[in-house]
């Protein structure tokens, strides 16, 4: 009986030292990419207060630990505060370990992981202005929900909400972050960028996002995008995988009925003269304008007379135009391509630490208070650069399949201490 407990512990210990090993193997694989900002895996804590600390390239010691908020307390005066112990822990994920957002069912209480702007502001994690790129990796199990993920996303508590007026009323403070598909593509993956923080296309809310044609389910995959500011994309990532996707009609999609409108308008200021449906208060610099200048391919649609219909595809549009001769009588948007999306703009830079947002994991500011993405969080990763299409896939297979909570060399597994509230994000 004896010898059966000794091999049992030795099995036990062996087990565990693989988990240590594989932990370390991943870690050293997120933590070697260049452009690291940080990364949240819910394994690595502060000893004292249990907080989740962001693990940062060598030499960076900035303080990103991550507070727990009730926003809803915060902006409306409303609700009970939210510690560590509403995100309950799996005990095993893509890095040993991972937090759950849940469906909440009271309307008063939102509670969200955020770095407070005056943490954050003009750090790397900070990535805003001219020429900069962002990417970003979350590796998630959705249960749920289309909403918000991770990044910097407030999404400003001045617009109309179901339950009256914000207590601290807050014009949007939107930079870049991934969403689990919106209204796009609800619950695939998605990446959205802010040029001025606020709206866009003549709507209220922002539009400009790439999603992926893929869904998240209820099994361990990785999410992310990539914003090249040099080449003007932004790129969704499904399990490291960039899949090409359009919409067909986009003026009939609810999300992308917006950049379609934009492009219309754009065309139609382009004309000489007044045109029906032409809007002459359309902001100008909302209007849509992908790159048009020489077709990818051409195909002959229809033909009568002097009249031709051709299909024109560009890199980001497909458009029918009828000519009489060399006389263009309409161009016409019949697909929008969504992944990647082009965006020919610069990450809204705030211009001061009051007017700028947190970063957030597991939800955003926002006036809709909807419960948002439920699911499972086993890491969170940023990096101030646009990474290759190869380091995408890469990092996705770094954590996954899932692995047991390392043990003793991640901290301790305990909901934190009052520290972990905040009061001013």
């Amino acid at each position: 009986m004896r010898t059966l407990r000794t091999a049992l512990v030795l099995l036990a210990a062996a087990a565990a030292s693989a988990q240590q090993s594989e932990y370390h193997r991943r870690l050293r694989e997120v933590l070697s990419t260049p452009g690291l900002v940080a990364f949240w895996d819910f394994v690595h804590r502060d000893p004292v207060s249990g907080r989740f600390l962001a693990h940062q390239p060598p030499p960076a010691t900035h303080d990103f630990s991550l507070e727990a908020v009730n926003y809803v307390r915060v902006w409306w005066g409303e609700g009970r505060e939210a510690s560590y112990a509403d995100f309950p822990l799996l005990g095993e994920g893509p890095f040993g370990e991972a937090i759950e957002i849940r469906a909440e069912a009271d309307a008063t209480f939102r509670p969200v992981l955020l770095v407070p702007r005056e943490r954050l502001h003009d750090s790397r994690l900070d990535v805003k202005g001219p020429g900069q790129s962002v990417s970003l990796m979350a590796w998630v199990r959705r249960t749920g929900g289309n909403h918000a993920i991770a990044g910097i996303w407030h999404e400003g508590t001045d617009l109309p909400g179901p339950t009256g007026p914000a207590r601290r009323v807050e014009r949007g403070r939107r930079q870049y972050a991934l969403f689990a598909g919106l209204a796009a593509n609800p619950g695939a993956a998605a990446v959205h960028v802010s040029e001025n923080g606020a709206a866009s296309f003549g709507d209220r809310y922002a539009r400009n996002l790439a999603v992926t044609p893929e869904v998240l389910d209820d099994a361990w995959h990785a999410a992310g995008f990539v914003f090249d500011n040099r080449r003007n994309t932004a790129t969704a990532y499904f399990d490291g995988v960039a899949a090409e996707f359009w919409i067909d009609e986009p003026e009939k999609h609810p999300f992308y009925q917006w950049p379609a409108r934009a492009w219309l308008q754009a065309e139609l200021r382009r004309r000489p003269g007044p045109d029906p449906g032409e809007d002459p208060s359309f902001p100008a610099d909302q209007l849509y304008t992908p790159p048009e200048r020489r077709p990818r391919q051409r195909r002959l649609l229809e033909r009568r007379g002097e009249e031709r219909v051709v299909l024109e595809e560009y890199e980001f549009t497909r458009v029918r135009v009828a000519r009489r001769g060399r006389r263009i009588l309409e161009r016409r948007l019949v697909a929008l391509k969504v992944n990647p999306f082009w965006f020919k703009g610069d990450l809204w830079a705030p211009p001061s630490v009051n007017e700028g947002g947190p970063f957030t994991i597991g939800r955003v500011i926002h006036s809709a208070r909807s419960v948002g993405f439920t699911g499972w969080i086993g890491g969170v990763a940023v990096f101030d650069r646009a990474l290759t299409p190869a380091e995408m896939r890469r990092l996705a297979r770094t954590g996954l399949p899932p692995i047991k909570h390392p043990g003793a060399s991640a901290g301790p597994a305990r909901p934190a201490s009052d520290s972990s509230r905040a009061g001013n994000p």
